[in-house]
């Protein structure tokens, strides 16, 4: 495949793509409630953000000349701009549509998501970033695995990655469906293959570099359109927050007393907002979620990957400080929006259908609260504006996810697996590029599937799996000295497989999306973290304390070195780890 000429020709395709999703939506039944007349405005803004990205994958794809490239731009990021590549990465479709969503719904259990999600990074910079980057080459495999036999440790490694990424995946590829339905008229299949055709377009030809600048322009756009959203809503409020909530109460009050109940009643579903308990019924649900949320950031690939672009551990150390600056911002200034949403969205009769959805739980017309938040305060061309933001929010984060999918084929079962180690910089990318495709069609088809599901639940639960299978093997196997080969594969399966088995046994999956009768579900909580992430390091521990093998004294005796490389860097090369 020559790299060189291709930006050009998927353009055309890309172009071809929107032709044709343009023809058929014009021939829809456009009647329908959850779909809208095409906004130009967002149509030109979002058109202009894909040329100016595909212009940097045109420029990346010159520089990706070898898999180090591919996987971490040459581990030529500095710590800012990596910090503003991670929190692009982190202020995903989730955060952005999903949290807002989550509070104008529920309140301040909507804030339980954005806390959970921040908690993570201090766990992050105190125990992990300088480790990744000294011990770490292209996947958190790398690291894992350092003194460890590599083909069990990598079978693991790439399962936990590519069934994090999937059900991450999902998340993104709903809010985008939902958000070019809304905007461009198009059918919801059609906008989630074209988000599958624009993600495969980055990954596939300009790697990380591209990536990683697709995420900076984004997070810039986003910082910038939200800032200048919650200033709107506060202003409208005398820039009191306290007014702002009181309007919220108000307004809750009314759609309650709206439907029915009681004014007691409807009084008390109003001051509900402002306290816990609307999705989290009891104190086992709360600390398994928080503990997804929390100790899942240091188990996400796709973050983890990124400490490999910096060229050395402090750029690591300075990547995290900048990271949580932005998104710790970013998160406040989400809270305000969600109660926007509820004072500006709900009271509007023209946003009927959205009033309608939080009442009765459609989540996916809810999902975009915050994107008319935007056209409440800034008129149509900032409701353009928004819309496109959020796109390119939800084009950044899917790239990266498929980077690191396709990184864990290609490095760690590819590379280390198939090929003993021995496979040449160009098969190890062709292999890499494949397994994008394979992902983008993947991605696609669980979009088009999980249609009506909030989309900040959605990636609570792959948070839920990293923190059951990655971070415990991870954790272990950077700071405990009779961690082991076996312990840390067994152990890592036993948390991966029960918090895949549990999630869907939950009643969120169980009842809300295979339709299964109210009160059938097999695990009773929403979140399974506090379970198996108990599994996964009681499994570690056990299966390594009991493992007598040589392969295992040998691994304990290799402790030292690893930990004198994790902590000096003494032996990591500048640019590329090992």
């Amino acid at each position: 495949m020559n790299v060189r000429n291709t930006p050009r020709a998927a353009l055309l395709a890309l172009l071809a793509c929107f032709a044709v999703g343009a023809a058929q939506a014009a021939g829809a039944d456009l009647g329908q409630a959850t779909k809208q007349a095409t906004n130009w405005t967002a149509i030109s803004m979002f058109g202009g953000f894909v040329l100016l990205t595909l212009w940097v994958t045109k420029w990346a794809a010159s520089k990706t000349k070898s898999a180090s490239d591919f996987y971490t731009a040459g581990g030529g990021i500095t710590g800012f701009q990596n910090g503003l590549a991670i929190a692009g990465d982190y202020m995903s479709a989730a955060s952005f549509l999903g949290i807002s969503a989550a509070v104008m719904a529920s309140g301040y259990d909507g804030l339980i998501y954005s806390i959970g999600f921040l908690v993570g990074w201090p766990i992050i910079t105190f125990l992990m970033a300088e480790r990744l980057r000294n011990l770490g080459k292209f996947t958190f495999a790398d690291v894992a695995g350092y003194r460890f036999q590599q083909g069990p440790i990598r079978a693991f490694a790439a399962s936990g990655t590519l069934i994090v990424v999937a059900f991450y995946l999902i998340a993104q590829m709903v809010g985008a469906g939902q958000l070019i339905k809304l905007l461009f008229g198009l059918e919801y299949w059609m906008a989630v293959v074209v988000v599958g055709v624009l993600m495969m377009v980055y990954v596939l030809f300009g790697g990380m570099t591209a990536t990683t600048w697709v995420q900076i322009i984004k997070a810039c756009l986003l910082l910038a359109g939200v800032t200048f959203m919650a200033y709107m809503v506060l202003a409208q409020f005398g820039f009191s927050p306290e007014a702002l909530f009181a309007k919220g109460v108000q307004v809750r009050t009314a759609i309650a007393a709206n439907t029915g109940k009681t004014p007691e009643e409807a009084a008390k579903a109003g001051l509900a907002i402002m306290g816990p308990g609307g999705f989290i019924k009891d104190p086992i649900s709360a600390i398994s979620f928080g503990m997804a949320l929390m100790f899942g950031t240091a188990g996400l690939p796709h973050i983890l990957m990124r400490f490999f672009t910096v060229p050395d551990a402090k750029e690591a150390r300075k990547s995290v400080l900048w990271a949580t600056t932005w998104i710790g911002y970013f998160y406040v200034l989400i809270f305000i929006i969600g109660f926007g949403a509820i004072t500006l969205v709900l009271t509007n009769p023209e946003m009927a259908d959205v009033a309608k959805g939080v009442i009765h739980g459609g989540a996916g017309t809810a999902n975009m609260a915050a994107v008319l938040v935007a056209k409440s305060v800034g008129g149509n061309v900032f409701y353009g504006f928004i819309s496109a933001v959020a796109f390119a929010t939800i084009l950044a984060v899917v790239a990266g996810l498929t980077l690191s999918g396709a990184s864990a084929v290609s490095h760690d079962l590819y590379a280390t697996l198939v090929k003993k180690g021995q496979a040449d910089s160009a098969s190890e990318l062709r292999v890499s590029r494949i397994t994008t495709v394979c992902l983008g069609i993947v991605a696609v088809i669980l979009g088009i599937a999980f249609e009506k599901q909030n989309i900040a639940f959605m990636v609570s639960l792959a948070f839920a799996v990293a923190a059951s299978a990655n971070f415990p093997v991870l954790f272990l196997s950077v700071l405990w000295k009779d961690c082991t080969t076996r312990g840390a594969v067994i152990g890592g399966f036993l948390g991966l497989i029960s918090s895949v088995c549990l999630t869907v046994v939950s009643p969120s999956v169980w009842e809300g999306t295979l339709s299964h009768p109210a009160g059938s579900a097999w695990f009773p909580y929403t979140s399974p973290a506090l379970f198996s992430m108990t599994i996964g390091f009681v499994g570690i521990w056990l299966f390594s304390i009991t493992d007598r093998s040589s392969n295992a004294a040998r691994e304990r005796a290799a402790f030292p070195a690893q930990q004198v490389r994790s902590e000096t860097g003494l032996g990591a090369s500048g640019a590329s780890g090992h």
